[in-house]
């Protein structure tokens, strides 16, 4: 043995511990890696936004006395009847399917007793959705799996799918194990076989024939409910610009941050963008055109807190929309049942193989030993909690920057923690007035 010190050892950063454990799984199994939710990596958030509150250069509202409203209108465009929420928090498209009867049952529980809307999601509209839900989104997707022209008429509202922020370009996956008789049935499929859906639209190849598709839905529902259109944050001035133009009342814009119930890891770490840097160039898209606040701009994708709502609102969106944190609401991922995660080869928090239909919370399952495990009652009154919490908080934070409406936070409220979120969100580096990229800088 050598008398000289030996180098300690380093990993790689390239290739590190998790990393090769990818490449190792890969070359046992082939194939590529399926699971759950969202993005995972670290990306600039609205963690790296501050508010500016008032002091003496701005007046603060008393929080006991001086109201702060929080109701929007979407809709108002074309609709006969445009939709009027309580609250700018409503609950995004997840499927029968990829959910449980009960928890669907559950989320329309919860949204309408917090004044707020749920989205049916592919595969259809279940009735324990629509009849507990007061104000229920119905999503018009590429694959048209339940779709169904008499509950068009039955929605309240219409959301085109052209994309998603876990998956921007891809379709979405429901595998076999949890194609029930009930869910093959509604999607007009095989039971137990596992089902690819379209990345696009079979009868429209571009934003004109998007334009064509939404005349004919306003036909179906002689023009009375406002057609939105979602898209998953890729190209947000461009989509949003030709969604306008196609004739959408509201735009839906999901960021990489935005859950998926299954599709392949590649996909959901690499492809899209974050949803702070999504906003700004939409909000652009919007005044360039003299629309914005006339049609209505909804934002998803990692929201989490009151928060994280009042920031997307004063960077200019109208609403958010939650879909992940609304399923921890439920009960998903909960440390009280570790041990049975454990027995899945995961840990509560971790638990991302929602595709395979073994959800011990009974959340993101199709097995009837799992899903009765869940309660819609109790389900409905903890995310009903959740909203009202998230509500507060983002009142809070808007009466502390002398706001009477959520809708009058501004850019100028906000201030950056580092380079990156400045760029995106086009607010100024904390202690500075500089944005980067403005002004050639």
């Amino acid at each position: 043995m050598s008398d000289f010190p030996h180098t300690p050892p380093k990993q790689s950063w390239t290739f590190s511990n998790d990393i090769n454990a990818e490449i190792r799984r890969a070359a046992a199994t082939g194939i590529y890696d399926i699971r759950g939710g969202g993005s995972k990596r670290k990306l600039p958030h609205f963690d790296d936004l501050l508010f500016l509150g008032a002091s003496i250069s701005r007046y603060p509202l008393e929080g006991y006395r001086e109201k702060c409203a929080t109701d929007v209108w979407l809709g108002t465009r074309f609709a006969k009847n445009p939709i009027h929420l309580d609250i700018p928090i409503t609950i995004a498209g997840m499927s029968f399917g990829a959910l449980s009867g009960p928890a669907k049952e559950a989320l329309g529980r919860g949204a309408s007793a917090a004044g707020t809307s749920t989205t049916t999601g592919d595969g259809g509209m279940t009735e324990e959705e629509r009849g507990h839900s007061k104000t229920l989104v119905y999503q018009y997707l590429p694959s048209r799996y339940g779709m169904n022209p008499d509950d068009l008429r039955r929605a309240d509202a219409i959301e085109v799918v052209v994309g998603q922020g876990a998956k921007p370009g891809g379709g979405g996956m429901l595998l076999g194990q949890k194609i029930s008789d009930r869910v093959a049935m509604m999607r007009n499929l095989p039971k137990g076989i596992d089902q690819r859906s379209a990345c696009r639209h079979p009868d429209w190849t571009g934003p004109d024939d998007l334009e064509i598709k939404i005349l004919e839905i306003r036909e179906i529902t002689n023009w009375e409910k406002p057609i939105y259109v979602k898209v998953g944050g890729a190209r947000p001035y461009y989509d949003t610009a030709l969604a306008v133009k196609a004739g959408a009342d509201v735009v839906v814009l999901d960021g990489m941050q935005g859950g998926t119930a299954a599709t392949q890891d590649v996909f959901i770490e690499n492809v899209g963008m974050p949803i702070l840097a999504c906003i700004p160039l939409a909000v652009k898209a919007l005044q360039d055109l003299g629309m914005h606040r006339k049609v209505q701009l909804i934002v998803s994708g990692g929201i989490r807190t009151g928060a994280d709502v009042a920031k997307a609102m004063a960077l200019g969106a109208d609403a958010v929309a939650i879909g992940t944190a609304a399923l921890v609401a439920l009960g998903d991922n909960d440390p009280a049942l570790e041990a049975e995660y454990n027995k899945l080869g995961t840990t509560a928090g971790a638990y991302d193989d929602w595709h395979e239909g073994k959800d011990p919370a009974g959340i993101t399952t199709q097995d009837p030993e799992l899903y009765k495990r869940f309660d819609p009652i109790l389900g409905g009154r903890r995310l009903k909690n959740y909203l009202k919490v998230m509500t507060l908080e983002a009142q809070t934070i808007a009466r502390a920057c002398g706001k009477n409406h959520l809708h009058n936070l501004e850019p100028e409220d906000l201030c950056a923690l580092t380079i990156e979120s400045a760029a995106m969100a086009g607010v100024p580096l904390a202690g500075t007035s500089w944005i980067p990229g403005k002004n050639g800088f």
